[in-house]
């Protein structure tokens, strides 16, 4: 019976990998994100021309541009410091916000 039940586990996990990870909270990544609003606006829209547009990056990009501040592999000193007290939950949080704001365009490829 017990092979059973781990068959059935490995498979479920299989047809949804999703479950695997955490997913991100808008609501709480809105939170997290007041201190990003200094630099790149309350709603990820910066008028700031020198601070990258957030809204609407897609949330794979923002994760691993994180990810990437964090371990250092991206050198900024401004978003290293940032980065390095964010936990992968706040990271998540804060892609799955961004993600979901109104802001960046972009074009069809042609």
């Amino acid at each position: 019976m017990s092979k059973n039940i781990y068959k059935l586990t490995i498979l479920l996990m299989m047809l949804n990998p999703c479950s695997l990870y955490a997913a991100g909270d808008y609501e709480s990544g809105k939170s997290k994100s007041q201190v990003c609003a200094a630099c790149h606006g309350i709603d990820g829209n910066s008028k700031i021309t020198m601070y990258p547009i957030l809204a609407g990056q897609y949330k794979n990009y923002l994760v691993n541009a994180l990810h990437a501040y964090k371990s250092g592999k991206r050198n900024n000193a401004i978003m290293s410091g940032f980065a390095a007290g964010l936990t992968n939950q706040d990271i998540d949080d804060l892609a799955t916000y961004f993600s979901n704001q109104k802001g960046l365009k972009i074009l069809p490829v042609k």
